[in-house]
């Protein structure tokens, strides 16, 4: 049967949607009006590069099973979904538009899968150890999640790193590490089902016979989506440097020792927070991965341009650090960089 599937975010969450479309199920982008009009009329293209490929492949949506179509955020009718994607970056969240949506969606009751980097709080108040802790700091705007019941979040480990080609038109999306969103299920088990079954439809659907990477893979544990904060950590937050932005490559493996040292303390506390290891990514996975990505995270090339705000995983994990009894002086050194960087954005009066 085909789901309906609302995704807030065209850039990113166009990622998501292609492969849904690929299984034969539906996909709404929400994105600002002049970008849905673009995907309305010419579809999305997304470029990723299959197994034992020189070459990326680009899968547009026109050519799949599922139908795509695109909104801005006042026309949403919620009706229609069956899931809701949240694929844009936390500063977003905090659009008057986007808000008046999130409200209704809260509403709606709508299960919710999150593919940010930066997990919502009704998801961390699934965690035991962070249910009480004090993170609102860390956010944009903490009230954007004030009315999602936490049972109906669930999260993504956003692993595939994927980015719009700035000459291009915004409808294109070029994938640069093709890994898997790996999710935790939901508390209720009528909308874990619904996720085991987008899992096993998007993991048969194939390209020409051959299989297309970036699968949907559902787990048990609420920690498995975590595994990404000891890479995002140790390798996106520390491409921001007091002068110009740095490579993840370059950013990891610059100081191979140092940056083991960030990452492990990461898992440290995750496993103080509940996580198993098996939840998590070895660290020499990760540095090979790191290898071959070239640009600087998206965190630094938005501060970069004078993003205002940006997703604050390290300030979040150092939140959490700290409440832990677990401080870490590179994490916190870290969070001091982005922070003044940032700062140097605001002008004052």
């Amino acid at each position: 049967m085909a789901r309906n599937i609302l995704i807030l975010g065209a850039s990113y969450g166009s990622l998501l949607a292609t492969k849904l479309l690929m299984a034969g199920h539906n996909a709404s982008l929400v994105c600002r009006a002049k970008t849905a009009e673009l995907i309305n009329r010419a579809g999305t293209e997304v470029r990723i590069k299959l197994r034992d490929e020189a070459v990326h492949r680009a899968i547009v949506s026109r050519d799949l099973p599922g139908k795509l179509d695109a909104t801005a955020p006042e026309d949403v009718d919620l009706a229609r979904y069956d899931l809701v994607g949240l694929a844009m970056q936390e500063p977003q969240y905090a659009n008057h538009t986007i808000r008046v949506l999130m409200a209704k969606i809260a509403e709606a009751n709508l299960p919710c899968l999150s593919i940010m980097n930066m997990p919502p709080l009704p998801y961390l108040k699934r965690i035991p150890a962070l249910a009480g802790m004090d993170l609102e700091e860390a956010y944009t705007n903490a009230q954007v999640w004030d009315r999602f019941k936490p049972e109906l979040m669930s999260l993504c480990s956003p692993d595939p790193q994927a980015f719009r080609p700035p000459e291009e038109a915004p409808n294109i999306l070029h994938v640069g590490l093709p890994t898997n969103f790996k999710a935790a299920t939901f508390a209720d088990a009528a909308h874990s089902r619904l996720l085991r079954e987008l899992e096993a439809d998007i993991g048969a659907a194939t390209l020409d016979g051959k299989d297309v990477p970036v699968k949907l893979k559902a787990f048990d544990s609420l920690f498995v989506p975590l595994a990404k904060w000891s890479m995002l950590l140790t390798g996106n937050y520390r491409c921001i440097t007091p002068d110009e932005p740095r490579s993840i490559r370059d950013a990891v493996h610059e100081d191979l020792a140092r940056s083991r040292a960030i990452y492990e303390h990461v898992d440290a506390l995750a496993r103080r927070l509940g996580a198993d290891p098996a939840d998590q990514v070895p660290f020499e996975k990760y540095a090979k991965a790191a290898e071959s990505l070239l640009k600087p995270s998206s965190a630094a090339r938005a501060v970069a341009r004078g993003a205002p705000f940006i997703e604050r995983v390290d300030l979040l994990v150092k939140l959490i650090a700290h409440q832990l009894g677990m401080p870490n002086a590179e994490i916190d050194r870290t969070v001091e960089i982005v922070d003044r960087k940032l700062s140097e954005r605001i002008v004052p009066g």
